[in-house]
Formats: structure tokens, sequence, C-alpha cells
């Protein structure tokens, strides 16, 4: 069984998957867009990402444009969670989500360890954790 994230955009998928493949080293690969599909959409909406797939070294997860009759809520019920091993790669990785985003709990050291979390540009929810000491 695989569990995996699967994160919804209101339009600028390619543009939020173009920040994070440069945070997380990682590729955009298996990019689908809207311009063969049977969906009754605008022509301004086909080139947009039907599905794609952020996959890097440690890190896999899928992203769309939803289509625009599809609500979509800025929401508090998930957060994509990265584990780091070091605290100084984990604040770097924090401060890149965090530009232009919002900033929930500064990252800093806790009880077990450190962790910070933000709401990124793009409206998606980050917790970065690091147990590790340096």
């Amino acid at each position: 069984m695989n569990v995996q994230a699967y994160l919804a955009f209101n339009g600028d998928c390619h543009e939020a998957l173009n920040f994070y493949s440069d945070i997380f080293n990682a590729e955009i690969k298996n990019k689908q867009t809207y311009e063969d599909s049977k969906i009754d959409l605008p022509n301004s909406y086909r080139k947009k990402l039907q599905h794609a797939e952020l996959k890097g070294k440690g890190v896999h997860f899928m992203a769309y444009d939803a289509a625009p009759d599809t609500p979509l809520n800025q929401g508090t019920k998930i957060h994509m969670s990265v584990d780091l091993k070091t605290p100084n790669e984990a604040k770097k990785l924090f401060h890149e989500l965090s530009s232009s985003g919002q900033v929930h709990h500064e990252f800093e050291e806790r009880s077990w360890g450190h962790f910070g979390r933000c709401t990124d540009k793009y409206g998606i929810n980050w917790m970065v954790n690091c147990n590790n000491p340096d």
C-alpha cells in the first residue's frame, strides 16, 4: 500500500510545482494538461495541469489544477510534513517554503526537536521538523 498526497490548485499548479521543484531538488513528471480532455472547460484553461507529479529523493506527491467549477477552500485539516536530518537544513527549507507565505509557528527548538509550521504562497500548509541535533 502507498498513501500519497494529491494537491489541488486554482490555476497555478505549474507555477507551484516549479517553486517546489527548486526547493526540493525534484523533477516534475507525468504532466498532463486539459487540452485533450473531453471536460467542458474554457479554452483559457486547456493548458492547465490535469495531473502532474513531483518526484525526487525523499519526495513524491501529485498535483493538479481543479476545474474552474470545482470549489477550492483554504483548509487547515491537512498539512504536508517534512522531516529533515539537521536543524540547519530544516530551517533553510522552512524559510524557503514560508517565503511570501504565512508563518504560524516560527521554526525554532521545541521540547522534541526543531519545528516550524507555515502556509506557503500557494495556500499549502507545511510542517517542517527535525528531531536530531546538528
